[in-house]
């Protein structure tokens, strides 16, 4: 199974990941989230699958976010218009994020990857 690698290569969090990823000789293709930013559509199936609510998907600490006053801003909007905000900009997207066949891994907590990972 090849997973799907969603990152910001210049964020040390993403590149610990990724690290970790080859280290455990996982099969994955690497997106970069700037680039490539993800669709509202794929959003939308990343946060069904990946069980979360939707603000656990925004990158809270990242300067895109505080600058736009994301904090008192989001409590009044729809998730729609949180999606759409996402689709928006790539560095309001929480990194890195693992897509599964059937999960969603959002940031990296190497002890939650391990389990959830299955080389075969």
């Amino acid at each position: 199974m090849q997973y799907l690698f969603v990152e910001y290569p210049k964020c040390s969090t993403c590149q610990k990941a990724k690290g970790w990823l080859e280290s455990h000789d996982v099969d994955f293709q690497s997106r970069h989230i700037v680039e490539n930013t993800p669709t509202v559509e794929e959003l939308e199936n990343w946060l069904e699958k990946s069980g979360l609510e939707i603000k656990k998907f925004f990158n809270t600490s990242g300067l895109v976010y505080k600058n736009m006053n994301l904090k008192e801003k989001l409590a009044l909007m729809t998730d729609a218009e949180k999606l759409q905000l996402l689709a928006s900009n790539g560095m309001l997207i929480k990194r890195p994020l693992l897509i599964g066949e059937d999960f969603v891994l959002v940031g990296f907590r190497e002890e939650q990857w391990s389990k959830k990972i299955s080389k075969k």
